[in-house]
Parts: C-alpha cells; sequence; structure tokens
C-alpha cells in the first residue's frame, strides 16, 4: 500500500499526456447559417448574388438588378436601387452574363415594359435597409409599390411569398425576355391557378432550353398577353392578376427543368408537397447548417467567422443540379438522358475549381464528386468531350486547359471510386490528344507557338500541368507507356522558359516574343501578364527552381513579385485585381504563389503573405472579394488557407502548410472522423509558426498528407510574432520534382531577324547548356550548331536538340528576305502587344490569319493608320493593297475610310487616288479580312502614303460602350504590286 499513491500520481501524468495530444473538436456557438453574409461579393467584381438557393442546387431564386454589363453577370449589383423582378436561374462569380430565367415581378399596375428605359415600367426601387438574405431565403421591401416579397427554395422548386398592400391592383408580370435572347418561348394557362411554359435562349449557352410550371396560392383572371413577336410562337410576358379579397399572402409555386413541363411539374409537387413557406424556408435553413457543420471554427473575430461562411457558402453554390426528380436530365447533345445511379451537374468553371474548390470537395464531398466524375464521363459519351466550361448542356468554348483530367486524377489518387477508372482514364486521354485549341502544335513541338494559338504560353504551362496528373493515374493503373509520354509531356513548360529573363515567354516563330514586357498583358497570356502566369509549374517546383538557377534566385523572384508595381501594361484585363506587387490575387493564376516560400526554405514568408490576404483582400463588405467568385475558387482559397494549408499540386496528395487564422477549425469527415486545426497563442501579431504537431508527435516539415487529414487527428500549431526556423531544413520543405523519363527542350533562336533585308546573323540557344543543338538549312544535312551563322537569302531552318540520346522535337523556321529597297515609316504608334513582327512588319511578306491573337497584326486603338512605304526610287505600279481585320466582339473595327497617296517626294503626296469607305459601324458577329485596293494602272511613283481612319468610340449597339470603349485597327501587309 505505501506505494499507491506515487503509483496513482505516475498513472494521472502519464494519462495526462496521453489526452492532451487529443484536442477537443471546435464547437459552435450560434447557427453557422448565421455567419453567412450572401451580399458578400455582390458589390465590387465579385459578380455573386443575394438570392435563394440550395447547397449545388438546380434553382437560383433571386433578384435582378442589372440587365446587362460585366459588372451584371450575377443579375445583381449591390450598387443598384432597381429591381426589374426575380428569376430563377443565376450565375455565382462567373466572368460572362448568362441565366436569369422566368422572371416574376409583383407590381400594383398592369405594365409590360420593364422600366429600364426610363419609361413607365414594372421594375420598383428599393433599399439595402430593407433587404434580408441568409441560406435559403431572401427577402426585400418593394419601395414603389409597398409590396413585400420572400423567397425560399428546395433544390429544384422554390416558392414565392408576396405580401401586397391592398387587395385591389395585385397583379405579376412573368417576363420570358428578360435579359438574354430568346429563341423561342411559350406560357400556357392549365387553369385558374396554374401555368407552364418554357423559354430557349441564346446567350454564353448558345441553346439553354428551362421549362417551367407555376401554381399559385390564389385564382387569377384576365390573363393578359403581350402580342408575340414575329415567329415566336405564344406569350412572352403575361400579367396575372389575382382574386384576393383578404388580402392575404400570394404564394407562387414553381418547379423548373431542362427536360419538359412535366418534370417541371413534378419537381415542383415532389419538392414542395404542400408544405408551407415557413416549412420550405426552415428546411431550407436546416440543409444549410448541416452542410456548414463539415467545418466548424473558433475564433473571436467575428467578421473572420462571417468570411470564413460565406466563403463556405460559396463553394456550395456551383456546380448546379441539372436532373429531375425522375432521374431525367438534358446532356451535351441536347437529348434527354436518365440515370438514377449518380446525380447529373452542369456548371463546372473548371479553369477556377480545379485549384482548390475540386480538392476541398475531395475531402469534405467526397459523394459529390463520385457524381461530379461520373457526370464528366456522362458528358464525354454525350457530347464527345470532357467539359471545360459547361453550361446548361452546353459547352461554352470558354477558358483553357483539359481541366475535368486534374478533377478526376485528383480524387482517384485520393482514393475515392464509384467511377469506372479505366473509362476514366480513356476519357483523360481523350482530352490530351485532339488537335484543336493548340494541342496539334504542343504535341508536335512540345510548346505552342505565338503564331499558331492565342493565349500560347498559358496552354503550355496548363497543359504540362494536366498531363502530369494524367501521367500519376498512369503510374496507378500500372500503364509505363502512358506515363512515360505524359511525364515528357509535363515537361513542355520548360520550352516556354526564357534564361535570360527568366519568365515564360511566346515563342514567336521560334525567337521569344518582343519587345518583351512581364508587366503587359498581352495574347499570350490568360488574363494575365508574364508575372502572374511564369510560376505556374506546380507539378516540377523544384525543376522550375534549378531552371531559374536555384533557391536563392527563385526566392528574389517571389519577393519581387510582390514587392513589384502593381500597374500593368498592355490590354485592359479586368479580371486582373487584388494586386500585391504583381501578384494578382483576383485571378486564380496567382493562388498558388504564396504557398511557393515553402520550396525555398521560407516557409515564414508564406505565413506572412497568405495572413495578408487573408485579412486585406476578403472582408465582411459587399466588394469584400478582390475578384470575380468564380464559382466557389476564390472561397475555397480562403477556406483552406485559413484552415492552415493549401493544395499547390492537386494529385500530389500533399498540401503545403502557412498558418491558420483562426484558433480552432474542425473538419467533420463523411467517415465520422475529425482533423482538428489547433492555432496556440493565435493573434493579429503572433502570424509566425513557431512550432507544430500531428497528433502529439513533433512535425517538422511543412507539408501535410491528403492521408494524414482523412485519418482525422490533431494538428497544433504553436504561435509566435517572428519568423522561426521551423520547417526550414532541406529535409522539411516539399518537393515538387520531375524525375524520370526527362526530356530535351527544344532549341530557340537567341538572335537573327525572321524578316531581314540584306542579311541577318543566327545564334541558337538551348536553356539545357550541356543538350547539343543541330540544324541545318533549307534541305541540307543537320550539322551541330558551333556559333553564329549568317543567312543572306529566304531560308527554312530545322533545329533540334539531343543530350544523352533524348532528342527534342525538330522546329521549323522560314526566314523571309525583305526587297532592300524597300522601307517603311510609320508615323502614328501600333500597341506593343500587337506589333506583328516589329517596324517592318507591314511590309515582311508573312500575311496575318483570322485569329487577331496569333501575331502578325499590328493593332492600333483610337489611332488613325498612317505608314509610307518607300518602294527605293520611282516605279509603275499597278495596284496596291492593304489588308484590315475585322473581329467586332473583340473591338476590332475595320477603318471607317481608307485613303492612298502617292508621290515621288515624302513631303509632297500630290496624287491622292480615290479614296475607300467602309461602314463599319454595321454590327457583324463574323471575323473577316478585307483587302482594299487602289488600282495605279501603271501610273509611277516612288512613295505610297495610306492612311486608315478608326472609328474611335465604339457603336452604342456594342458591349464595350458603357466602358467609353474605344475601337482597334487591325492591319498587316502593304503591297505595292
Amino acid at each position: 500500500m505505501k506505494h499507491s499513491l506515487p503509483l496513482l500520481i505516475l498513472f494521472i501524468l502519464l494519462f495526462s499526456c496521453n489526452t492532451s495530444t487529443k484536442e477537443a473538436p471546435a464547437t459552435k456557438s450560434k447557427s453557422l447559417t448565421s455567419y453567412v453574409n450572401p451580399f458578400i461579393g455582390t458589390g465590387g467584381h465579385g459578380h455573386t448574388y443575394p438570392g435563394a438557393t440550395m447547397p449545388f442546387g438546380m434553382m437560383q431564386l433571386s433578384p435582378d438588378t442589372r440587365l446587362d454589363g460585366w459588372d451584371g453577370c450575377s443579375g445583381y449589383h449591390y450598387t443598384d436601387s432597381y429591381i426589374y423582378g426575380f428569376s430563377h436561374t443565376h450565375l455565382s462569380g462567373t466572368g460572362v452574363s448568362d441565366y436569369g430565367d422566368i422572371l416574376l415581378m409583383p407590381t400594383n399596375k398592369l405594365v409590360f415594359n420593364n422600366g429600364a428605359d426610363g419609361k413607365e415600367g414594372y421594375r420598383a426601387h428599393f433599399s439595402h435597409n430593407n433587404e434580408e438574405a441568409l441560406p435559403g431565403y431572401y427577402k426585400v421591401q418593394l419601395d414603389s409599390t409597398n409590396i413585400n416579397v420572400e423567397l425560399t427554395v428546395t433544390a429544384r422548386a422554390g416558392m414565392h411569398k408576396y405580401q401586397f398592400p391592398s387587395s385591389e391592383n395585385q397583379y405579376t408580370i412573368l417576363d420570358l425576355v428578360h435579359r438574354d435572347k430568346v429563341l423561342d418561348a411559350k406560357i400556357e394557362k392549365i387553369s385558374n391557378t396554374e401555368i407552364s411554359g418554357y423559354r430557349f435562349s441564346d446567350a454564353w449557352a448558345k441553346d439553354q432550353r428551362l421549362f417551367f410550371n407555376i401554381k399559385t396560392s390564389h385564382p387569377f383572371i384576365d390573363v393578359l398577353q403581350s402580342p408575340p413577336a414575329t415567329g415566336l410562337p405564344g406569350a412572352r410576358r403575361i400579367s396575372l392578376q389575382f382574386i384576393n379579397p383578404n388580402n392575404e399572402p400570394v404564394y407562387i409555386s414553381i418547379g423548373i427543368s431542362a427536360v419538359d413541363v412535366e418534370g417541371a411539374k413534378q419537381n415542383r409537387i415532389q419538392e414542395l408537397k404542400e408544405k408551407s413557406f415557413e416549412e420550405i424556408k426552415q428546411e431550407a435553413n436546416d440543409t444549410w447548417e448541416k452542410q456548414l457543420e463539415k467545418i466548424v471554427v473558433e475564433g473571436t473575430n467575428e467578421d473572420d467567422k462571417t468570411n470564413f461562411y460565406t466563403s463556405l457558402y460559396h463553394t456550395m453554390l456551383a456546380p448546379n443540379l441539372y436532373q429531375d426528380v425522375d432521374g431525367r436530365y438534358r446532356g451535351m447533345d441536347l437529348e434527354i438522358h436518365k440515370t438514377t445511379d449518380f446525380d447529373y451537374y452542369t456548371v463546372f468553371s473548371l479553369w477556377d475549381t480545379y485549384r482548390a474548390a475540386h480538392p476541398l470537395y475531395t475531402i469534405i464531398e467526397q459523394e459529390r464528386t463520385i457524381d461530379f466524375i461520373n457526370t464528366f464521363l456522362a458528358k464525354y459519351d454525350e457530347g464527345g468531350i470532357m467539359p471545360i466550361w459547361d453550361l446548361s448542356a452546353n459547352y461554352t468554348g470558354c477558358m483553357i486547359g483539359y481541366h475535368a483530367v486534374p478533377v478526376i486524377a485528383d480524387a482517384y489518387l485520393k482514393g475515392i471510386d464509384g467511377f469506372d477508372a479505366k473509362k476514366a482514364f480513356a476519357a483523360m486521354k481523350h482530352s490530351a490528344t485532339r488537335d484543336k485549341l493548340g494541342l496539334e502544335s504542343y504535341k508536335s513541338f512540345g510548346f505552342i507557338p505565338v503564331e499558331e494559338e492565342s493565349e500560347s504560353v498559358s496552354k503550355t504551362l496548363e497543359y504540362a500541368y494536366d498531363d502530369w496528373t494524367i501521367a500519376q493515374m498512369a503510374k496507378a493503373l500500372n500503364m509505363p507507356e502512358d506515363y512515360k509520354l505524359y511525364t515528357q509531356r509535363a515537361q513542355f513548360y520548360k520550352n516556354s522558359y526564357d534564361p535570360k529573363s527568366r519568365f515564360m515567354r511566346g515563342r514567336f516563330r521560334n525567337t521569344w516574343f518582343a519587345p518583351f514586357d512581364p508587366f503587359e498583358v498581352n495574347f499570350n497570356y490568360t488574363e494575365a501578364n508574364a508575372w502572374q502566369y511564369s510560376l505556374y509549374t506546380p507539378q516540377d517546383v523544384n525543376g522550375h527552381i534549378e531552371l531559374m538557377g536555384g533557391k536563392q534566385k527563385f526566392t528574389a523572384h517571389l519577393d519581387e513579385l510582390f514587392s513589384a508595381k502593381t500597374e500593368t501594361s498592355g490590354r485592359d484585363q479586368k479580371d486582373i485585381t487584388g494586386l500585391i506587387g504583381q501578384y494578382a490575387h483576383g485571378n486564380e493564376p496567382s493562388h498558388h504563389m504564396a504557398y511557393l516560400y515553402n520550396f525555398v526554405n521560407k516557409p515564414s514568408k508564406t505565413q506572412e503573405k497568405v495572413r495578408e490576404i487573408l485579412t486585406t483582400l476578403y472582408t465582411n463588405e459587399p466588394d469584400g472579394i478582390s475578384g470575380n467568385e468564380d464559382c466557389g475558387q476564390m472561397s475555397a482559397w480562403y477556406i483552406f488557407s485559413s484552415v492552415g494549408f493549401y493544395p499547390v499540386t492537386p494529385g500530389s496528395n500533399q498540401y503545403i502548410m502557412g498558418a491558420p487564422l483562426f484558433d480552432k477549425a474542425t473538419i467533420n469527415l463523411e467517415s465520422g472522423k475529425q482533423f482538428t486545426v489547433v492555432a496556440n497563442n493565435n493573434s493579429e501579431e503572433n502570424k509566425y509558426v513557431a512550432s507544430v504537431t500531428l497528433n502529439g508527435n513533433q512535425l517538422n516539415r511543412s507539408y501535410l498528407y491528403h492521408k494524414e487529414i482523412m485519418e482525422g487527428g490533431t494538428l497544433v500549431y504553436e504561435m509566435t510574432s517572428t519568423p522561426s526556423s521551423w520547417g526550414t531544413k532541406d529535409e522539411e520543405v516539399p518537393t515538387s520534382k520531375i524525375t524520370e523519363h526527362l526530356i530535351t527542350p527544344v532549341p530557340y533562336i537567341s538572335e537573327g531577324d525572321v524578316a531581314f533585308k540584306n542579311e541577318t546573323t543566327i545564334a541558337l540557344s538551348n536553356i539545357d547548356k550541356e543538350a547539343h543543338i543541330y540544324y541545318r538549312l533549307n534541305t541540307e544535312e543537320y550539322i551541330e550548331y558551333k556559333e553564329p551563322f549568317t543567312i543572306s537569302e529566304a531560308t527554312l531552318l530545322s533545329v533540334y536538340a539531343e543530350k544523352d540520346g533524348v532528342k527534342s522535337s525538330s522546329i521549323k523556321t522560314q526566314f523571309y528576305k525583305i526587297d532592300p529597297n524597300l522601307s517603311i515609316t510609320l508615323e502614328s504608334e501600333y500597341a506593343n502587344q500587337y506589333n506583328g513582327g516589329g517596324k517592318n512588319a507591314l511590309i515582311d511578306g508573312i500575311r496575318g490569319a483570322r485569329d487577331f491573337r496569333t501575331g502578325a497584326w499590328q493593332g492600333y486603338q483610337d489611332t488613325d493608320v498612317v505608314a509610307i512605304v518607300d518602294l527605293g526610287k520611282v516605279k509603275p505600279i499597278e495596284d496596291i493593297t492593304v489588308n484590315f481585320l475585322q473581329d467586332q466582339r473583340s473591338w476590332i473595327f475595320y477603318p471607317t475610310e481608307v485613303s492612298c497617296y502617292v508621290s515621288d517626294n515624302p513631303n509632297n503626296f500630290y496624287k491622292e487616288l480615290p479614296k475607300q469607305t467602309i461602314d463599319s459601324k454595321t454590327p457583324n458577329e463574323n471575323t473577316e479580312i478585307k483587302n482594299v485596293t487602289f488600282s495605279m494602272r501603271g501610273y509611277s511613283a516612288r512613295y505610297v502614303k495610306i492612311v486608315a481612319k478608326n472609328l474611335g468610340d465604339l457603336p452604342s449597339w456594342h458591349l464595350g460602350h458603357p466602358y467609353n470603349g474605344k475601337a482597334w485597327i487591325f492591319v498587316d501587309e502593304i503591297e505595292v504590286k
């Protein structure tokens, strides 16, 4: 007995040590839905909507305050003061406008005009003071009519509640021509309480089909139809006048479907049943509460919690269910299909969401991830390709890459099954083996030349990452040949790297696109400049570090990125927002960059930058998102980063650690397990990590594995106010490196003019200094390159490189000889990003194609083109021809008039040929090239002067007109015969 007290103490100490590593999970102090502020992102350029919707639901029942324009993409903008009505489909955070289908608007007057023209209309003034939004619920008072409106939803149906001020003049407008172009529409009265119909429209989705069924709580009379448009069967707008002598609330129930009217009716009946408005509202709230409980956070800053749960809410607004209650849906072939094996979805903004939103789903939405992938495979069967950006059974042709591929690979490599892996792999390879969108050049050359495809640098980099994920899945499926091929393709990013500037640059005729300005937004990059895309190598970060000369130089580049001036040059790109230096958080290519410091042994800099982004670029305000919300990606970045880690390389099963924003966060997994992240001593000042433990064990590495999260447990950060040595040793930093099947990069022309007069000296280089370069001129034999050489005639140059028996692709470049007596003087200034190859572009013999972004055209914005060609001596001339491009969607218009003057004195153009005028203001959706020819009939001259008048202000019908847009002239090749 005398030993019992010491044994008891020892037992207590051991028990305390064992239990101290198991933190209690985070708990909520009040409902999580109360933290959601649906107005975040409705201001600025967030492009979100505040209305009622369910998690990943089909219906988005929300007010419409804006009919068009970039900041009207969601239909609502916080700065507006009029509501046009309440429509049932909306997009969250996109950069292109669509939806806004089936508008209902209560009013006290009979009028079909919406009022946007300033004339009497059914729109109504409102105040944010009388507006409320919660998950699954929206409420507003219409000041102009004193009508109170409440909205709530199920997944496929919704209910409106209108309280009119009196029993008199109770009208509701049903408008099917609201917003985009209507292809076909019909409204059919079933009874005095039921209406059905459809609306087929053309916007971003060129053939969107939506059916509806409406049931009203009160009978209506005098269904007044507006006259149908020519060729448009049925009514497009009607007014319902309700019989409501006791002035009870009017309820309008509606179901929607992409299949047919019966589908819409059954969606309404089976989801709404006989439930009251309050019951539906409560069920919506309960559903959202359960969704938000997937991650519970604790902290003292209420705004941070609001930003977190609003972000989590935003990640669950898309993709959208696109399947009726009976399993039917409209496929990518626009035919009707049926399945009950999985839920079918639409609205996959994959260029955005593959980066963080879909990786987030692999943690908290694993079952739904299986549905997403089965949806991809169904779309592959129906339409022939997996989606890139699909919308309502339409391929929009928007954005780049084939990013369904990494979503599948990331899920599969994390152990998520429930889909046919072999079929998925075949679909992935199919995406990578097409010949469109630059892929033909990419496969042949190992990069996309500027002259072959627009946005060539971004596409090369994104394809290379996608290919790496194919390689990883091939390895998991034991397909060595595919693993080798796609591992090689994953290194094609190297062919875009310019070792002199240390940026990724466009290769124009196998030279570097020049003059080069890393701040310039041009057609070589997607919504970005060289700063914002040159670090996009998530599959081989360490290989990229080596290319740049090591960790010190890579760190210096990162430092300069975040400290550079915030201005950009070149094309105006609205998406480049949220700038810290040239880091652009408002657009997705930058999202991984702050975490790259971990790879160079500087995790404290990651912690510093991530905290700055979290606390300055996300706020509890309508303009609280620094760019388009992009269907959940902007918010997914916030979710990951505020919890303490981020998926820099989806498909690697590795998360790069930052530092938590919250004191505690618990991820409640579908398996029932919990993963809790704790930040001890966390504060605004203590933003750096001193040490970390995982399940009680010291964790010195600055990265996590997916399985460590999914197994549950506790990750504890000890926070401090100054940078520490944690995670700074070489063995503690993350690695992302391709080490097998290394390629030999393609050589490039480092000196030499592709178009020259007398002669040009050509120098060849390769980023791999150990590679041997070989070249040939015309059809001669290949010889090894030793030193620069000179050519004096038009020549076809072919080059390749070889190292250790591995050859690069062979690249051919045609060198053009310009008549040495021919010269040109430009009296107006072209835009650098559209320089066409330089000052001689208009006489170099190289013609521009229909795609203005492929480099041969010279562009002039809001300025006339004035060019003087010197033939070298007086010559008889038959014809003078100058070529112009028209692509009005891209603001490129033909000149309004073209003049041609000739002379033998450059200071006195005494002869003017008949002026040619062009009706350039007429709308034209086609991309065209016009050859303007002046006949000289043998008249002699030495100098030819061309003057092309710019349209200037864009026409009133053009989308750029409200933004004071100015027209471009694109000109190429002045030919004198």
